[in-house]
């Protein structure tokens, strides 16, 4: 791991523990998942919003004062706002996408969840995702929630990822590996 990662995987790890720990005492932590939800919508969609977390040419103050004027409008809770606050103060903005990632963590394993990263070649079907929720559920022994990506360059199938364990099921991967066979045989 690179040092810079390093260093804002601790930085967003701190912020994270701050905030879970304000929102177990204060018994909100299903309005800081929702809160989690959003901002992860708006770092993911919104090239505008990345560019402002993440320029170092952007002042600390207009940092400041967009990102209070962003959050009261997304309705996020007086924790979430208060320590992007801060995070503009302190020009640590730049780990949003790893404090995201922190929190979701904590919400899981507070709820005893664990998060399978699911890519299929198409969109799952609402039974398609709960048949398939129930089976990881039986072969990790925890709730699952899947966080559904599609990737239609898998042809069919799925790649299952839950924690270090990845099920790689797609069409893709098993012509690749057809092909990694025949050339063998040469």
């Amino acid at each position: 791991m690179s040092e810079s990662v390093s260093i804002s995987s601790g930085i967003a790890s701190r912020y994270a523990t701050a905030v879970f720990e304000l929102a177990r005492e204060g018994k909100a932590l299903a309005q800081l998942e929702s809160d989690v939800d959003a901002l992860d919508a708006v770092i993911t969609e919104n090239a505008e919003f990345r560019g402002l977390i993440s320029s170092p040419v952007v002042s600390r103050g207009d940092q400041r004062r967009s990102i209070d004027a962003i959050t009261a409008k997304m309705g996020l809770s007086e924790v979430m706002q208060n320590t992007l606050s801060l995070m503009a103060d302190k020009r640590r903005l730049f780990v949003l996408p790893q404090l995201v990632v922190v929190l979701r963590e904590m919400i899981a394993a507070d709820k005893g969840e664990v998060t399978a990263e699911v890519t299929a070649a198409k969109t799952l079907t609402k039974a398609q995702s709960e048949k398939l929720a129930s089976t990881l559920k039986n072969a990790v022994g925890k709730d699952v929630k899947i966080n559904l990506a599609v990737d239609e360059s898998l042809i069919g199938g799925l790649v299952v990822k839950v924690g270090s364990r990845m099920i790689d099921s797609s069409v893709r991967s098993k012509l690749a590996n057809l092909q990694n066979a025949m050339k063998e045989v040469r």
